[in-house]
This record gives structure tokens, C-alpha cells and sequence, in this order.
């Protein structure tokens, strides 16, 4: 490891293993594998490179070929990485019951989401992913039960296991009821090399599928019923509402030595107390995990090793019951540590209300419209008389009212011009001053946005934003003759930046 990689993809793998100082009993030693580490931040993107890199050896993907899989939201991400650097398209069916972050990062990697009902549970997005990939000729890539899936945790994640306690004892080996690709490759190759490890798996105490005993009835195509034990549960990424194949697998090859219930409760507890206290920060599955392998201390031996694996980053969690009750806003203790120094504070008042436009910069300075240049007025002259384009929006570039205004256009399918007045266009003998100056003339305005239609000010954000919400601003364009879309409704001022919203 030089530090020095060919792609993205070369990072996966050789996550780190941590000790743990404060939260394990004194006499036994639990070390975790972080797999946040991973580049996506989670332990699929193990199998999302394995499957595809399987597939291309098999000649089961063509170059080009879409991709689809159904998620939780892990596996799409590492998925939606993988698909970039390869260079296919990648669609991913996820219940609509899990976090929201989850969809924006597979989408900001390029990846289509489509989502399915939460009462459809599992099974019910596996079915739409299975219709999808036939009727379109794509890539299902099948984690539950692909082989690959497995081969990529024996071929990577138990060699690194091996190689960091070789010498030493390893006595647990302790993780999470996922796709079953963890427990089947990491486990048959501790049972050959490692034997005296215990192999224990987790997972969620009100949905017992595993400890439950019951079979798991399929199709006669292979497909999974949903489990008659399945309910829904706080761990995403554990435990759909079936046994996957390769956790059949596992257990069928007794490569598990022992199944163990892990509270909800206790699941997120363990996650804060692994943040606030190891400062190892992992989600909810990764506090699961780690309760599991508490549970076992107690009948461990004096020394005993457990390895515990931590399945991914808790940036996926934000939305959900994990982060309940941490907020955005001051706590009554940080209030009071602000309000213990006089500068840069909230009085016990309520602030000022909030400015409805971006002053621009050095506002006391702006130049008056005499010493804007001919060429400089004649610009303005021309934007704002131009009947081709008649809504002009002058702006700052990264503005957050100015980005206001332009999701509102967006959203409804107004063209606009932007003049952006901080832009390296309009630095050079400072055009975009001498355009301010010229502006205040005309508005009387120094702060920024303006936006025009025809050549007549409408005002900044909030005023813009105010004659959309009362039709005027709709009149105007149509009265210009600027098409958009009439459809569109929506509150113009839930798009200002989310410190403005009430609280």
C-alpha cells in the first residue's frame, strides 16, 4: 500500500481493525472492523465490486449494459460507485421506508432510484427489480444469492481477519443477518483455518427469521416468500423480510455457531455510546452488532478476542430515530456557554428576523451610476430590454436566496438569464460593481438578487417569491410571453434555505 491507486476501486477493502477501550469488559478484548473506511463508507462495496467483476469475467454484463439491483440502500451506493468507474448505467429498486440520505447519494453517483411501497417489504422490491431487469434486458445482480457475493468476503475480508490475528487467539467472530455474503465467506474460511472461532450471527429480536427455526418457503422459481416471523425492525440493511439464499447457505454448512437477538434499543444506544465514547461512528446496524457480541461476555473466557464487524458510516442515518433529538438549533447548555462572552450571540430574545435578500459585499460602496463605463450601462440597457429574455435575475453565484430563486424558476420551467455578479466575468475592472451601480439607480437597491421582467424591477428573493405566491409574477411572464409550467404548485418560500424556516 503506496497511497497511490489507478481508480476508486482499488480502495475497497483492507478496512481497519480498532480496539475498543472503553466499552468492552475488562477481561476480554473486542476489536471492531470498521468498514466505513470503505470509499463508499459501508461493507457492500465489497460485493457491489465482486458481482460486477464477476459478471464481466463471465461475460454476463456487456460493456454498457445496465445494471440493477434491489437495495436498502448500501449495496446501491457501492453499486452506483462501481457502475461509474465502469462506466454502466445503474437502477436501483429501494422500499420507501428507508433513509433518505441513502437515495440522494446513489443519485448524486448517477444512479436512477425507484422506489416501492414499505408494505411490499422486501420481497415486494426484489419482484419490481425481477420484472424491471426481464422486461429491459438489464443486469439484476441477485446479492441474496449470488456466489460472488460470498467468494469477494473469503477472497478479501477473512484473509484480512486471518492476517491481523495471526498468532493470536480469536474466539468470536461476530456479525450482522445481512445478504448472508459476510457469514458464508468469512465463515467457511474461519471453520478451515480457524476452527475454535465461534461464528456468531445477529440479528433484530422482533423479527427472529433465523432463530425462528421456521424454513423459508420459496416459489417455485427460486423467489422468497416473505417470513411468516418478519417484522419490521430499526436495523436497515439487516434482516429482509426472508432468508437470503446464501444465509441458507451458512447455516445449511453449520458454519454458524450461533444466532443471537439484538433489542432496537439497545441497538442505537450502542451506536451513540461507540460515537461519544470510542468516537468510532457507525450506524445503527454497527450498534447492533456490537450489543450481539456484549451479550456474549459474560460466558467468555478471561482474554477471550471478539471481532466485531461494523458495517457502515452513521452519515446513512440522519433521518431516521438515530439521530431523534439531536437538533440543528442551540441546546439550553450551548445557549448558556454563547450568552457567557458578550461578542457574536442570541440574546435570550429571539433574534432579528432574518434578511429577505444577500447584501453584497462592502455595500457602503457602491459605486453611483456616473462612474459605471458607457460600454457598462449600455450591457444593462440591452439585458434588460431584451424581449427574446425577458425575466433577468442579477445574482450572486453561490448565494443561498439567489439559489431560492433559481429552484423556484426551476421547478416551474422559467427561463431566466442570470447575470452573476461575483463571477469571474464580471471581475475584470469591476464590471459587476460598476453593474451594482447602475442597478441602484435604476431600483434604488444596493443588496442582490434584483430580478426584472421586461425591464420593471420585481424585487429581491422574498418579493419575487411574494408575487408568485399572489399570481402577479405569473401574469407578468405570460404577459411577455413566457412559457412555463402553470402546473407547478408549491410554497415559493419552503425553497429559501432551511435556517429561515420556522421552526
Amino acid at each position: 500500500m503506496n497511497g497511490r491507486f489507478d481508480s476508486i476501486l482499488a480502495t475497497v477493502g483492507n478496512t481497519p481493525i480498532i480496539r475498543l477501550n472503553k466499552l468492552a469488559p475488562a477481561r476480554v478484548n473486542i476489536f471492531v472492523k470498521n468498514e466505513a473506511f470503505n470509499p463508499m463508507g459501508s461493507v457492500k462495496d465489497r460485493l457491489a465490486l465482486g458481482i460486477i467483476e464477476d459478471a464481466e469475467q463471465r461475460h454476463a454484463l456487456a460493456p454498457g449494459q445496465t445494471v440493477i439491483e434491489v437495495t436498502s440502500g448500501n449495496t446501491g451506493i457501492g453499486l452506483a460507485m462501481v457502475c461509474a468507474v465502469k462506466g454502466y448505467p445503474l437502477v436501483v429498486v429501494m422500499g420507501e421506508n428507508f433513509s433518505v440520505e441513502r437515495r440522494k447519494l446513489m443519485r448524486f453517483l448517477g444512479a436512477k432510484v425507484v422506489l416501492t411501497p414499505a408494505a411490499e417489504r422486501g420481497t415486494g422490491s426484489m419482484k419490481k427489480a425481477e420484472e424491471l431487469a426481464l422486461a429491459h434486458g438489464w443486469f439484476l445482480c441477485r446479492q441474496f444469492d449470488n456466489e460472488a457475493n460470498a467468494d469477494m468476503h473469503s477472497r478479501t475480508t477473512a484473509p484480512e481477519i486471518l492476517a491481523a490475528f495471526a498468532g493470536e487467539r480469536l474466539d468470536y467472530f461476530v456479525t450482522g443477518a445481512g445478504t448472508g455474503g459476510t457469514v458464508k465467506g468469512v465463515g467457511r474460511v474461519l471453520k478451515a483455518q480457524r476452527p475454535e472461532t465461534k461464528v456468531i450471527v445477529c440479528e433484530p429480536d422482533n423479527s427472529p427469521v433465523l432463530g425462528s427455526g421456521i424454513a423459508q418457503k420459496r416459489q417455485p422459481d427460486g423467489r422468497p416468500e416473505s417470513h411468516p416471523l418478519s417484522r419490521p425492525h430499526v436495523m436497515q440493511g439487516w434482516s429482509p423480510d426472508f432468508i437470503p439464499k446464501l444465509t441458507e447457505d451458512a447455516l445449511a454448512m453449520k458454519l454458524v455457531d450461533r444466532i443471537l437477538p439484538v433489542n432496537g434499543a439497545d441497538a442505537m444506544r450502542l451506536a451513540k455510546e461507540l460515537a461519544q465514547r470510542e468516537g468510532i461512528f457507525v450506524g445503527i446496524s454497527g450498534g447492533a452488532t456490537l450489543a450481539g457480541a456484549l451479550q456474549l461476555c459474560a460466558e467468555a473466557p478471561d482474554g477471550a478476542n471478539f471481532l466485531v464487524m461494523l458495517p457502515d458510516t452513521g452519515e446513512r442515518y440522519l433521518s431516521t430515530p438515530l439521530f431523534d433529538g439531536i437538533g440543528a438549533d442551540m441546546t439550553d447548555d450551548e445557549l448558556a456557554i454563547s450568552r457567557s462572552t458578550p461578542s457574536a450571540r442570541f440574546d435570550a430574545a429571539p433574534p432579528p428576523p432574518a434578511p429577505t435578500v444577500c447584501p453584497m459585499p462592502a455595500e457602503a460602496n457602491v459605486p453611483t451610476a456616473s462612474a459605471a463605463s458607457a460600454e457598462v450601462q449600455e450591457f444593462v440597457a440591452g439585458v434588460l430590454g431584451d424581449a427574446k429574455q425577458p425575466l433577468v435575475l442579477f445574482a450572486l453565484e453561490w448565494c443561498e436566496f439567489c439559489w431560492a430563486l433559481r429552484k423556484l424558476f426551476a421547478r416551474c420551467g422559467i427561463p431566466y438569464r442570470s447575470i452573476d455578479l461575483d463571477s469571474t466575468e464580471y471581475q475584470y475592472d469591476d464590471r459587476g460593481g460598476q453593474i451594482r451601480a447602475v442597478l441602484l439607480a435604476r431600483s434604488g437597491s444596493k443588496t442582490i438578487p434584483q430580478v426584472f421582467i421586461g425591464g420593471k424591477f420585481i424585487g429581491g428573493s422574498t418579493d419575487t417569491m411574494e408575487a408568485f405566491k399572489q399570481g402577479r409574477l405569473q401574469a407578468l411572464l405570460r404577459q411577455h410571453g413566457v412559457a412555463f409550467d402553470e402546473s407547478v404548485e408549491i410554497d415559493p418560500f419552503s425553497l429559501l434555505p432551511a435556517w429561515l424556516q420556522p421552526r
